[in-house]
């Protein structure tokens, strides 16, 4: 599901790079991402920078490109061999600097016509500076194309993208930072927001809290919006004429912070968190033929069938359907070489002549099973790699504390971890600590925070972060407590005496023996029945707050009181009425589409619920996007966060 038509994020933004590979033709197809068919093929050079190989490689790869008549693609700043006979294809960030270089080539013939592209919108000034550069050539008529392509975001998944802003975090909290500074970076915010409206192709009503950076983006933004809709009201099929409004919802990163450093059972946070993954790439530290570490790299490519299937799944889950689909690969294998007479499918000769029928089927499945095979060797060898890291750093005891209920069981629990002797999960195990600490509406007890901090400076670990959280702590007027958690599996709300957390101390109870026993980087014999013993223990899916503030906003009719609440003090602006829209109170409505944006870091623990969410919703299933001004790993946040303790 997402915004409109059922076409997700990811999908737009590769239909607008396709479109612009082909200079920029619209298509009659109805089906964004198929509009190269039936036009005529040219051969084509594309040149990027930094941010623009970001936002393609995320979403294309090299075959892609080719199909779309790209045969070779070179960074703008590097020394390019000229092809006079050959267009050009520009995508590049409205900057002096790539405008120069654009001039240059074209002063030097460097290509045969020249398309020119850039990410976001190029200001006036440098319009009119790129128009006189050029005019000085004498060779304007080169130029054949100048367009904003509003693409200045990067999409990872179908519907969560980041602006790829670090350290914002960091620096709206910063008492140093100056108002320059902070008034720069919202509009670095509201630019790239503003690119992601565009994409989606429809004005959305804002809410924001107040008094923080999520305001003054949204403040931001909404002038743009507004200047966009009066200039293009005479346009009937613009953007502002859609028929269904979705909600933006802008936050900032305080709303909930717990999330940033939780640990999660599932198997793409678990990913991101244990391993790094950028722009569709985990690199995984493994060792090399002379013992060495080394840093291995897989691509995941935006097709993946496994990981469109099993990315929001529990880890388990995932290890039981990888040793499902090897089965089901081995099964058509074996048919296959059953049928043909050989030993196995790499006998089988794809250029052969032989016209028998078993075996040009046989050929004809070769490419497919082929890049199964591939793909389910690499999350293979991505769950091996993840047990081996789960043992190492008894990650499951953690996972099962912050499932708990503040207690003196969870924190005698948590003591007891400090114990375990091992140094590779100090960071682990400040994180949880955060998170207990957090979850604590009257505090922990003085001589339980001591122990903790006796134990971290025994170790000589900074706790600078932690120092940070505790002051945050005394001013948060949100913390995780302030929205009511929901149960995603049947829909009640959740009272803080229930007893959905009694058992947790038994939910992953001896998963480690069972699962750590296996032969590293092999993932056999038996695990799948294994692992659906242990999904039964697996704690009961729940909202987390960003979500339950979501709902109260897209829902309010399923929402709890408390929930609306909290949510009815947002701010409301509405780019297509007129100003002074956010003075009034918001009449509470239902929304079947939104965009969630966190200022300050977001992670794929919060896209994944909300999409859980999302797709819960009986006979009424709900679109999110959701996106930040960076994904952002619990290390790094941590980082971010204790340079301002």
């Amino acid at each position: 599901m997402s915004i409109t038509n059922e076409t997700s994020l990811r999908d737009r933004q590769i239909a607008c790079i396709e479109r612009m590979l082909m200079f920029n033709k619209e298509t009659s197809s109805s089906d964004l991402t198929s509009g190269l068919d039936g036009q005529e093929m040219v051969w084509k050079v594309l040149v990027l920078d930094s941010k623009s190989t970001a936002i393609v490689s995320s979403i294309l790869r090299v075959n892609d490109l080719l199909k779309s008549g790209v045969t070779v693609h070179s960074l703008i700043q590097q020394k390019r061999t000229p092809l006079p006979d050959v267009p050009v294809v520009y995508f590049v960030q409205p900057t002096q600097e790539n405008i120069n270089i654009i001039v240059e080539d074209l002063k030097e013939d460097k290509y045969a016509e020249f398309y020119v592209n850039f990410t976001s919108t190029l200001n006036r000034e440098l319009l009119e500076d790129f128009a006189k550069q050029v005019s000085g050539t004498g060779k304007s008529a080169k130029i054949k194309q100048l367009y904003d392509q509003y693409s200045e975001f990067v999409v990872t998944e179908p519907d969560l993208f980041s602006l790829e802003i670090k350290n914002t975090y960091r620096q709206f909290n910063d008492p140093q930072a100056n108002e320059s500074q902070i008034t720069s970076i919202c509009d670095n915010v509201a630019d790239g927001l503003y690119d992601a409206v565009m994409t989606i192709g429809s004005i959305p009503v804002i809410r924001a809290p107040k008094g923080g950076p999520a305001e003054m983006v949204a403040q931001k933004l909404e002038s743009k919006l507004r200047d966009y809709v009066i200039n293009t009201r005479a346009n009937s099929t613009s953007a502002s004429s859609s028929l269904e409004r979705f909600v933006l919802v802008i936050l900032d990163r305080n709303i909930d912070l717990a999330s940033m450093f939780a640990h999660s059972w599932i198997y793409q946070c678990l990913v991101f968190d244990v391993f790094k993954l950028t722009r569709n790439t985990i690199t995984i530290p493994s060792k090399g033929e002379d013992g060495q570490e080394i840093q291995k790299k897989m691509d995941i490519d935006p097709k993946d069938f496994f990981v469109n299937a099993n990315a929001h799944l529990p880890f388990p889950d995932a290890v039981e359907n990888v040793e499902a689909a090897l089965a089901d690969y081995k099964a058509q294998a074996e048919e296959i070489t059953r049928k043909t007479g050989v030993s196995e499918l790499s006998e089988l000769d794809p250029s052969s002549n032989n016209d028998t029928l078993q075996i040009q089927e046989a050929v004809n499945k070769l490419p497919e099973l082929t890049s199964r095979k591939a793909i389910i060797d690499t999350h293979m060898s991505v769950l091996a790699s993840l047990l081996s890291q789960l043992e190492s750093k008894g990650l499951d005891s953690f996972f099962e504390i912050e499932q708990g209920q503040d207690s003196p069981k969870s924190r005698q629990r948590f003591l007891d971890t400090l114990k375990d002797g091992k140094t590779t999960n100090l960071e682990d195990k400040l994180r949880t600590f955060i998170i207990l600490y957090l979850a604590s509406p009257s505090g922990l007890p003085a001589d339980f925070v001591k122990k903790v901090e006796k134990y971290f400076n025994d170790q000589e670990y900074d706790i600078g972060a932690l120092k940070y959280v505790y002051k945050l702590r005394e001013i948060m007027k949100l913390s995780n407590l302030s929205f009511q958690n929901k149960s995603l599996e049947n829909g009640h709300i959740d009272n803080k005496n229930d007893n959905a957390n009694a058992n947790s101390s038994l939910l992953l109870s001896g998963l480690s023996n069972k699962l750590y026993g296996l032969t590293e980087g092999k993932i056999q014999g038996g695990v799948g029945s294994l692992i659906s013993g242990i999904k039964n223990f697996l704690p009961e899916k729940k909202t987390i707050p960003i979500t339950n503030l979501v709902e109260a906003i897209m829902d309010p009719l399923n929402s709890s009181q408390k929930n609306l609440e909290s949510t009815d003090e947002y701010l409301y602006f509405d780019p297509r009425v007129i100003r002074g829209s956010h003075t009034k109170k918001p009449k509470r409505q239902s929304y079947n589409k939104s965009l969630v944006f966190v200022v300050g870091g977001g992670n794929y623990l919060e896209y994944q619920n909300l999409q859980e969410w999302a797709h819960s919703q009986q006979g009424n299933a709900k679109s999110v996007v959701y996106g930040s001004t960076s994904i952002t790993t619990p290390t790094d946040f941590l980082q971010e966060i204790s340079s301002l303790g």
